[in-house]
């Protein structure tokens, strides 16, 4: 039968050996996903020629970045493709994507991501990227929104464009707690949901919710 191998990160530094070679990681996300439509698998659905020929010269593999059953978000995911256990070091995609985009963060950070989504006149959600909008719009409903918000009481906001839909928000303050929920249905149509603030001690909570301002 299979046999599934955790390899912890120290026993990889200690196996591991530098070279000069150079590769190239293809990760196909989702591509082993169980049968859905059609009961076929991704693979039996898509016209696959490019993949095939790729995997004829490739080494090919399965991996589950956390463990099997579970399907993480894309932060812990990249850790674990980088070699950091994602259950040790948890990071949220709010820093990830705040330091992507060149941020420095302050231990008073609360650091979000946001994508930029379009909505139906009923509330609901048609697209959860708008349409891939472009950087330069981006850029510019993000100088607006900063504009507008420069604080919320005594937390200073943050807003910061980055590629197509997606931004960032810092929220900066001597006692805010980390930790919003996720605001995104992960479905189209789906209606609007509002990130709240997990500890009853975010100093977020002393004001009208975030999103009102937005």
């Amino acid at each position: 039968g299979e046999i599934k191998i955790m390899v912890n990160e120290e026993i990889m530094k200690s196996l591991s050996i530098k070279t000069e070679s150079k590769i190239v990681l293809l990760v196909a996300d989702g591509i082993g996903d169980i049968p859905s439509k059609n009961n076929k698998t991704v693979l039996e659905t898509a016209l696959i020629p490019n993949l095939d020929r790729l995997a004829s010269k490739a080494v090919c593999g399965l991996t589950d970045p956390i463990s099997c059953g579970i399907t993480p978000g894309s932060g812990p995911a990249h850790l674990s493709l980088f070699g950091y256990d994602p259950l040790k070091y948890q990071i949220g995609r709010g820093v990830l994507e705040a330091l992507g985009v060149g941020m420095e963060l302050t231990p008073y950070d609360l650091a979000c991501r946001g994508n930029f989504a379009t909505l139906s006149e009923e509330g609901v959600i048609t697209d959860r990227r708008a349409g891939r909008i472009a950087t330069t719009l981006n850029e510019k409903i993000c100088k607006i929104m900063q504009d507008k918000i420069k604080q919320i009481g005594e937390v200073e906001v943050i807003i910061t464009p980055g590629k197509e839909h997606r931004f960032v928000v810092i929220f900066r303050g001597k006692d805010l707690e980390e930790g919003l929920s996720d605001a995104d249905p992960q479905v189209v149509g789906g209606e609007i949901k509002y990130a709240q603030p997990f500890s009853h001690k975010n100093l977020l909570l002393k004001y009208a919710p975030p999103h009102l301002y937005f």
